[in-house]
Parts: C-alpha cells; structure tokens; sequence
C-alpha cells in the first residue's frame, strides 16, 4: 500500500499538472503546494520514479505515469466524496470540510468510500464544484470558465471555486457566491483589473486575480 507521503505527493502534482493544462509540475510549485523544501521534493520524486508512479526530469518537472495517475484520481475520488458526505449529512460549512478530508481520505477504504457515492446518489461533483472521479477512474469535464473571461451583460451561473481556503469560501459566503449562485456581468474594467457583478440583487466588485478562480458557465 503506498504511504501517505507518496499519496499526497500523487495527488498535488496532478492538481498541479491539471490546473497547467498538463505541463509538468515544477519542483518549487510542488515544495511550496506541499509546505517542504525543494531538497526534500527533489528526494520524494526520486523515491516516486523508482516506483514508476512519475516520470521526473530535473530543470524541467514531473509528469504521472498511468500508475500515478490512476492513484491522484483515486485519492481525488476518496477525498471529494468525503467532503460532500460531510456537508450533506453533517452540515459542516463548505470553508470546513477540505482540511477534514485531508486526514480522512488516507484512513478510508476503497469500500467504504464506494459505499458513500451510492448513499449519495453518485454526485458528479463536490461542494467546492470540483468533479468527483469515478471509481473506473475516468473523470467529467465541464466547460466552465473563469468569471473575468466574460463579457460584460453576461449571465452566469457559479460552477467551481479554485481557491478552497476558509478566507476564501468565507468572502464568497459572504456575498451569497456558492455553488450554482446566479448572476450577471455588469462591469469589467480591463485597465483597472476588476470585474463587477450583479448577484441576488446587489453589485459586488472583485479582482480580476479572484475572479480567475471562480469558474462560471454562462447561460
């Protein structure tokens, strides 16, 4: 069974290599998403290629091999589900559950954690939006986009949010911003870097550096 250093290493190199449309994670993104040095993540990587789960080049990055790959989506599955089932049947706040799943997802086994996404109904995606893999693997696609890709008098709906900080998901509380809210587009200032929307009635301004982590299809 593999440690749950090499499982948190498997899963955020695939965020990584995701989030930057498949191009190999560099070290430093990967010591500084995981809190550890460089030296450290230069070591692990070795450790990980040996066992054939990356493909590691030093000065360019890492890649997941299929063996790699396939155990990031089975993290990523165990990890997701276990974030809806606490906000369905424990109602924990959205901003609470990421940091719980985090210790959790290592613990559970593949059984129990199948058991959970029928209770569920097999939900395609988690609180946050993020799509849940499913068991075989294979994993949805979604055509949603940042918020400051639109144009202005676009209508919205909220379809993921990139950033799972309790800082973050507060603000968007805050402003009724959660998952499948509503809106529209009515202001985008290039110049000023700011987008301006309007949502449940009232118009919120935010950066165009927040609203880059705000996923939204438009309707």
């Amino acid at each position: 069974m593999p440690s749950l250093t090499v499982e948190n290493y498997v899963k955020q190199i695939y965020l990584i290599c995701a989030s930057q449309e498949g191009r190999p994670a560099a070290t430093g993104r990967i010591a500084a998403e995981l809190e550890v040095s460089p030296g450290t993540v230069t070591s692990m990587l070795k450790t990980l290629s040996e066992s054939q789960l990356v493909t590691y080049t030093p000065y360019e990055g890492t890649l997941l091999t299929a063996a790699g790959a396939a155990l990031a989506l089975r993290m990523l599955r165990r990890h997701r589900l276990i974030e809806l089932f606490l906000v369905e049947t424990l109602a924990l706040d959205w901003s609470e559950v990421h940091e719980e799943a985090e210790h959790m997802e290592h613990a559970v086994s593949d059984r129990l954690v199948d058991r959970i996404d029928e209770y569920l109904g097999h939900p395609r995606v988690d609180p946050h939006g993020d799509p849940i893999p499913r068991a075989d693997g294979s994993l949805e696609t979604s055509a949603a986009q940042p918020l400051n890709s639109l144009p202005i008098g676009a209508e919205l709906r909220l379809e993921r949010v990139l950033d799972q900080s309790v800082e973050f998901l507060g603000f968007l509380s805050e402003h009724a911003l959660e998952i499948a809210a509503t809106g529209q587009v009515t202001a985008h200032r290039e110049e000023a870097g700011i987008v301006t929307i309007r949502v449940s009635g009232q118009e919120i301004t935010i950066g165009n550096d927040v609203a880059a982590k705000m996923l939204v299809v438009a309707r």
